[in-house]
């Protein structure tokens, strides 16, 4: 898309220091008080992304005014070749001339295109059907959606967006058997991207391996919610020395949920005025699982009315954990994670939402609408009863 007659495009390049507080006045103006994100509120934050070697953050001025009016950036961390593209934001006045796309599409150009990066995700606000577009423009599509997933003012619904290198997708670990309630995801996942999962089979229930039970309120187990990000970082570090024992990536865990005899500790990383919460890892075991209930209740009263959990395709178990606590699956992202082999292994989002959700409230493009259906029907699946027809006497 091309500016119009008369009007020169915008200068795009890098973010510097001295942008900071011309950045904050944009993200205002774009989404008001409620943004959630540090990229664009906290000084400090924005000063460490913007000279973070991992993070690639482009601005864009008006040539003439040399105003600041297009942000957005991409942010990896170390020994990850994921990366995720958020603060997309285009000034009011300036909307309408291509400028997101042209933003998005540079950040993929100098991340993908150079081989640094394997996949690049985004979540994207269902609003309205601009987000939507600019993404499926700039190549990337859809991989789920995020209901309920964060609050601007009001509770919103997201969707999980990627684009992936070249090659990455023909490279994926086959996962031999899946729970049945993956299966509506799965199939648009098949139609949406054009991989095939035929090759997995849906598990029948398997006395081996039972569902762990929802905790007893009577067993006397109690959490302690621990918000100390520099205490709970330290502590997660002595547990989880090895990046290979689990995996979240560009999520930092700053909350810690232990249970008061001792038994059990849940990392997560919880974003009160956005209103989420991700569970991050478990210790000594994901045994934890057992204890989800407990969990969402307690992250609900500390204002998370969306929690999220990341588990492997192939961990049937954990699957059907997180299932039997109400979580759904909300999207899946195909060759997530690459191995030491150069293989890749899918992950799914598992969500639970304590909120009302207004699905009247969203807009979605065609490529998205696959994606709330089977999002629907697996909620109205696990929260709508089945009445049994009435018998009619003859």
């Amino acid at each position: 898309m091309t500016p119009a007659p008369g009007r020169r495009a915008p200068v795009i390049e890098r973010a510097g220091c001295a942008d900071i507080a011309d950045l904050r006045h944009l993200y205002y103006a774009v989404y008001g008080p409620h943004y959630p994100v540090a990229l664009g509120t906290d000084p400090a934050e924005m000063a460490r992304l913007i000279q973070d070697p991992h993070t690639l953050w482009l601005v864009a001025r008006c040539p003439r005014s040399n105003a600041l009016v297009g942000s957005a950036a991409v942010h990896g961390e170390p020994g990850s070749r994921l990366g995720r593209l958020e603060g997309l934001a285009v000034h009011p006045d300036h909307r309408g001339g291509g400028l997101a796309a042209q933003l998005t599409e540079r950040l993929c150009e100098r991340t993908l295109g150079t081989g640094r990066l394997d996949s690049v995700y985004a979540t994207v606000r269902t609003v309205s059907a601009g987000p939507q577009r600019v993404f499926a423009h700039c190549g990337f599509r859809p991989m789920g959606l995020l209901a309920n997933a964060v609050a601007l003012g009001s509770r919103e619904s997201l969707a999980l967006y990627a684009r992936h290198s070249p090659g990455v997708l023909e490279r994926r670990v086959p996962v031999p058997e899946v729970p049945a309630p993956l299966t509506p995801l799965l199939r648009t996942v098949e139609r949406g991207l054009g991989i095939s999962y035929a090759g997995t089979r849906v598990a029948p229930p398997s006395p081996g391996l039972p569902s762990p039970p929802a905790p007893d309120p009577a067993s006397g187990v109690r959490l302690e919610l621990i918000e100390a990000p520099a205490f709970v970082r330290r502590r997660f570090d002595e547990h989880f020395p090895d990046a290979a024992q689990w995996f979240y990536p560009l999520h930092t865990p700053n909350t810690l949920l232990a249970a008061d005899d001792g038994s059990f500790e849940v990392y997560a990383c919880l974003n009160r005025s956005g209103g989420y919460c991700s569970l991050l890892a478990a210790y000594p075991s994901p045994a934890a699982a057992a204890h989800l209930e407990a969990l969402t209740h307690a992250l609900t009263r500390a204002g998370a009315g969306y929690v999220e959990a990341l588990v492997p395709l192939a961990h049937r178990a954990a699957l059907s954990a997180f299932l039997s606590q109400g979580f759904l699956p909300s999207a899946l992202y195909p060759a997530m994670r690459r191995e030491a082999d150069d293989r890749f292994h899918d992950y799914v989002v598992m969500s639970r939402t304590a909120e009302q959700i207004d699905f009247r409230g969203m807009v979605v493009d065609a490529p998205l609408q696959p994606y709330l259906d089977a999002y629907v029907s697996a909620w109205s699946s696990r929260y709508l009863p089945v009445q049994p027809l009435p018998e009619v006497a003859p």
